[in-house]
């Protein structure tokens, strides 16, 4: 039987909103797997939504470029925030988005990518030992249309082009550019805010799909309905979840009474030609990269030489 720490504890509330005994409950009956505690939660009806669990932890920024029917995205981690607020760190963050326009999104390439003299790898080398922390580049993406724009957006913004959040839309249309990169800003912005999963629902990961369904099932399972009406409800709650999770289904964060879908199609008349999302990324600093939390007041301690 795993141990159910108060982090454990803590972190799943945060995680899920429900009240500290049922956390340990849900804990407690799922041997600490912390999924499985959040689907019981849900199951039972104490949670409304499995939220993502975990604290982004990493430092640094993303940088977002575009050109035309082109742009990247790219995440530099530091050890702290006080490095996004260096200007070197941020001419290198710079630097390393306009490799990648160039050369593709594999980190690989883009590292030994030569940049004057130097490759990207030895410039990262160098800004780590100008100011004295630990650099890395994580990731990169990259979209591109044949006809149309790839429009940026960047939240949290510390300087142009650069922040804790970066999107990249894709549009395929032989309309009016300067209409298509109005819209396809505007779908960036909606995709930093909404978070979609997905274009579609069949672009969403079938694993995360069965998942949905189960807890739904088990859910009302667990209620006492009959099988014939518990598949009739999940077919229902999977709508709901895909209006949740699918970009084209959500409700359009410009004009709420539309759907993405809705909204996109309509602007075709102002654009003058059919519009198609061909894609989307979206970057959240440090998202997935757990940090270890330590004891500030032990640390001070240990460092003066007492306990």
């Amino acid at each position: 039987m795993a141990t159910i720490t108060a982090a454990m504890v803590k972190e799943l509330r945060e995680s899920t909103g429900a009240g500290m005994m049922d956390c340990k409950a849900a804990l407690t009956e799922n041997n600490g797997d912390m999924q499985e505690a959040q689907d019981w939660l849900r199951k039972k009806g104490l949670s409304k939504a499995a939220k993502k669990a975990g604290r982004v932890a990493a430092e640094g920024l993303i940088g977002a470029l575009t050109s035309g029917t082109k742009g990247v995205l790219v995440e530099v981690n530091s050890e702290t925030d006080f490095v996004a607020r260096n200007e070197q760190f941020q001419g290198l963050v710079k630097m390393i988005a306009q490799v990648a326009l160039h050369n593709g999104a594999d980190v690989e390439k883009i590292k030994a990518a030569k940049v004057g003299d130097v490759t990207v790898e030895t410039a990262i080398s160098d800004a780590i030992a100008t100011i004295g922390e630990n650099m890395t580049l994580r990731r990169a993406a990259s979209l591109e249309v044949s006809k149309g724009v790839v429009s940026s957006y960047v939240h949290n913004a510390v300087v142009e082009g650069a922040g804790k959040i970066g999107v990249i839309v894709a549009l395929e249309s032989t309309g009016k550019a300067d209409e298509l990169a109005v819209l396809g800003r505007q779908l960036a912005m909606h995709v930093a805010a909404a978070k979609p999963l997905a274009l579609d629902p069949a672009g969403l990961d079938p694993e995360t799909v069965k998942r949905e369904k189960d807890v739904l099932s088990d859910k009302y399972r667990q209620q006492g309905k009959p099988e014939n009406v518990i598949e009739k409800i999940v077919d229902s709650g999977l709508k709901t979840y895909y209006k949740e999770v699918c970009l084209l289904d959500q409700a359009f964060i410009h004009d709420s009474g539309k759907s993405v879908a809705q909204a996109v199609k309509e602007a075709e008349g102002k654009v003058g030609g059919p519009i198609k999302i061909a894609g989307f990324v979206n970057y959240a600093l440090g998202e997935g990269i757990e940090k270890q939390e330590s004891d500030f007041a032990a640390e001070v301690a240990a460092a003066s030489g007492k306990k």
